[in-house]
């Protein structure tokens, strides 16, 4: 399905959860966010049956984001349900990792092809103090995990932020270097908690890049990276993985999105920052047929706006944050 700018929307990220087990600085406040009750949120069922419909309409790739996707329960259960769609040929998860491990071959043996985590620094203490709460060695077990499994390709997803861990950029090209893992930097955005946002602790994507020069000769478009969406990558001469970079603040890439977006409440979004939403919620509750529904991603579609205005804030006005919206 193409929209009115001619680009392929084959992806649909769907945020299965608001909540999360950690309260990162730069996302959520640390006394988090009001519960969405059980009620108010799709089950499992209802979002199994609105990827068969988006299937319907070319979607071909689904990522489960949160929150905290791994906390909601039955998540297994979902992506077993995504598994039987024939036509989705690309099945995704973003986390944290600090559950991961322990749900690991489950969630491989349910059908989830692979999986993008989260994390910022490789510093102990650095990382109890962003996450407020979470446990380093957690997360890097669960990257362990996911490289005995061969979930490839493994991705590990690294917000830079000035003063805090730009100093780590080599540790984390290094890692990528010595390791099958692929390192995606990128640029902070106004997207969660704004009291911890600030314009001048932005690093770009080239300032990034011509860090990592300095050591390792990179090399574009040597290695397919399935899934590789936003990020233009580069292998790393020599090494086993890979770095690549998201630029959403100094170069977007919105000419060449290719996804929308779901929430857990079911409003459905053609951009992050877009504050138009339909409510598929609604629709399903009250009886709509599989063709009313496929409508409503057509009209969510054809509204795709050409660019986000992310440079000039978040904007008042846009009451939802990223960790309600879906990573």
């Amino acid at each position: 399905m193409f929209d009115t700018m001619g680009r392929n929307i084959n992806y649909l990220r769907i945020s299965i959860t608001d909540r999360c087990n950690l309260r990162c600085r730069y996302c959520m406040p640390l006394e988090g966010v009001e519960k969405l009750g059980h009620d108010r949120i799709l089950s499992l069922e209802e979002i199994a049956r609105l990827v068969r419909v988006a299937a319907q309409v070319g979607i071909r790739k689904v990522r489960l984001t949160g929150g905290e996707p791994l906390i909601r329960k039955n998540i297994s259960q979902l992506i077993g349900y995504i598994r039987e769609i024939p036509e989705i040929d690309d099945l995704a998860l973003t986390t944290n990792g600090t559950l991961f491990a322990d749900m690991a071959e489950e969630l491989w043996g349910a059908g989830l092809d692979r999986i993008n985590f989260s994390l910022d620094t490789l510093v102990a203490e650095k990382y109890k103090y962003i996450t407020r709460q979470g446990r380093l060695e957690d997360a890097t077990r669960a990257i362990n995990k996911a490289l005995e499994l061969k979930m490839e390709p493994v991705k590990i997803n690294t917000v830079l932020i000035k003063g805090f861990n730009d100093n780590e950029v080599m540790d984390f090209a290094d890692l990528a270097y010595n390791r099958p893992l692929h390192i995606r930097f990128i640029e902070f955005m106004p997207i969660g908690d704004l009291k911890f946002w600030n314009r001048e602790n932005i690093i770009s994507s080239s300032e990034t890049m011509n860090l990592i020069k300095r050591k390792y000769k990179l090399i574009e478009g040597g290695k397919t990276i399935k899934g590789s969406g936003p990020a233009k990558y580069y292998t790393l001469e020599g090494g086993q993985g890979s770095v690549g970079f998201i630029s959403p603040m100094s170069n977007h890439f919105c000419g060449e999105c290719n996804r929308i977006r779901m929430t857990a409440e079911g409003k459905l979004r053609g951009c992050l920052y877009d504050k138009t939403e339909t409510d598929l919620k609604v629709a399903l509750r009250t009886g709509a047929k599989d063709e009313d529904l496929r409508q409503i991603f057509l009209k969510t579609i054809n509204a795709k706006p050409d660019k986000h205005n992310m440079n000039s804030g978040w904007g008042a006005e846009n009451h939802r944050k990223m960790y309600q919206i879906g990573g």
